[in-house]
């Protein structure tokens, strides 16, 4: 039995389990769990809009991968896969199911959303808004972002300023100025994982008319934005830490750095769909990258 055909033998729960991409959700906890360091750093905030901000990242991510599934079905660009089956260019869900399954996953987003906006304001509407329109956005309407080369710039700004900036305004009220700092670091570690994901799809979506930065930049030129994106970030907190003792904290991730070095050498030599498990470890380095730089931050307020 060939691999479409096992698929076509699970549960309508495991197929929308498959359409969500489970691999690609820490990208959405890591600039939460940052942006609410810095609140246990500052002695205040809330746990229900910390709750309430983590489920409407979920919610946003999942509707991306949604929107992803269908747009790359109606421009073609599902039809050599080598990641991850996509359900709707398998037939396993229809176009029409999809389009349902983007608008409940954004409905819900909008409900809890409605929490965060009761607590910042205009300011939080305006992001929402605007991550709603790039998730839509990113591989359909007029305009695909991920078709023109813009997806590793919608996630920076998504993960990195609305996710850790926005968390942190939710809690305090104001952007300390550190926080861009962190900002920056989650957004180069979660553009990186669109990076592998278009690194392994750089023929198909050359030929399919998807002119991804990996397409523009080829594959030397594309290895090298990956490990500028890993390297980054350890470089920022690095920097931060030599400020002051009191930051002494924000060397814990360079823990870290064997993994990435390791993970760079994979990316560099593999190739095709073995690319796809380097793809969930560059997500796993971020989600852990984020876990130790948020407490490090944290470790501030008893320093």
């Amino acid at each position: 039995m060939n691999k479409t055909a096992d698929l076509t033998m699970l549960s309508r729960f495991d197929i929308w389990i498959l359409a969500i991409r489970p691999k690609t959700l820490p990208a959405a906890l890591a600039p939460v769990v940052v942006g609410l360091a810095f609140a246990v750093e500052a002695g205040r905030g809330s746990w229900l809009i910390a709750i309430a901000t983590m489920l409407v990242s979920l919610l946003l991510q999942i509707a991306a991968n949604f929107a992803n599934d269908l747009g790359d079905f109606h421009r073609g660009a599902d039809a050599e896969r080598l990641g991850p089956p996509r359900v709707t260019q398998l037939g396993l869900v229809t176009a029409s199911d999809m389009k349902r399954g983007i608008a409940v996953t954004l409905g819900v987003a909008i409900a809890l959303g409605g929490v965060l906006i009761a607590r910042g304001g205009w300011p939080i509407a305006l992001l929402g808004l605007a991550a709603m329109l790039a998730a839509l956005a990113y591989t359909g309407g007029p305009f695909p972002l991920a078709y023109h080369g813009l997806g590793e710039v919608a996630v920076a700004i998504f993960f990195g300023g609305v996710g850790v900036l926005g968390t942190v305004y939710l809690q305090l009220g104001e952007l300390p100025r550190l926080a861009l700092v962190a900002a920056v670091a989650v957004a180069a570690h979660a553009s990186a994982i669109l990076v592998v994901n278009n690194l392994r799809d750089l023929a198909g979506d050359a030929a399919a008319g998807k002119r991804t930065m990996a397409v523009r930049l080829g594959e030397n030129g594309t290895l090298r934005e990956y490990r500028v994106l890993i390297v980054m970030p350890f470089v920022l907190v690095a920097a931060v830490a030599l400020t002051g003792i009191e930051r002494i904290g924000w060397l814990l991730p360079l823990l870290l750095l064997p993994s990435a070095r390791t993970l760079i050498g994979m990316v560099s030599t593999v190739r095709g769909p073995a690319l796809n498990r380097y793809l969930g470890e560059t997500a796993q380095l971020g989600l852990r990258f984020a876990v130790l730089l948020a407490g490090g931050i944290a470790l501030e307020r008893w320093i």
